[in-house]
């Protein structure tokens, strides 16, 4: 069977986005919090995800009562329509706020909670390692937690 891939000729000449253009745009809808204001909002009832990988919480610990859901399952777990989604995923209106190692990815995986209708959904500025360096509350680092399933 002969097979030929079709392509179409851009009629205009635009230079693919870059990471950091994906990170800015991805930022500008999100309502950041510094570590503090993160501990705060889950005393209010915000709910806190850890997205590292098991690696980076075996080494640096874990944030008590965080939710360990690693990056690739975090839409459906969030998702309040997902069959996969956890017990905490009630509506739309929770408040998830996204921790990876450094507050990089955990933008990115925010702007795609938003997408999905989950707009209160944010992350911690400098992720994991600025909330430690801010000295809050740090599980010693061992046997990291499993991650959250349905």
């Amino acid at each position: 069977m002969n097979m030929r891939w079709h392509t179409q000729a851009r009629c205009h000449h635009t230079t693919p986005p870059t990471i950091d253009g994906l990170l800015l745009q991805a930022r500008s809808g999100l309502a950041r919090l510094d570590p503090v204001l993160a501990l705060r909002a889950v005393h209010d009832g915000a709910i806190l995800i850890d997205t590292r990988p098991e690696f980076q919480r075996r080494a640096d610990g874990e944030i008590p009562g965080a939710i360990i859901i690693e990056r690739n399952h975090l839409e459906w777990r969030c998702d309040p329509a997902s069959p996969a989604r956890i017990p905490e995923a009630t509506g739309h209106h929770v408040k998830w706020i996204i921790c990876c190692d450094q507050g990089y990815s955990s933008s990115l995986a925010a702007a795609s909670l938003q997408t999905l209708g989950l707009s209160s959904a944010t992350d911690v500025i400098g992720g994991f390692q600025a909330w430690r360096a801010a000295g809050l509350p740090v599980a010693t680092p061992g046997q990291p937690s499993r991650p959250r399933l349905p």
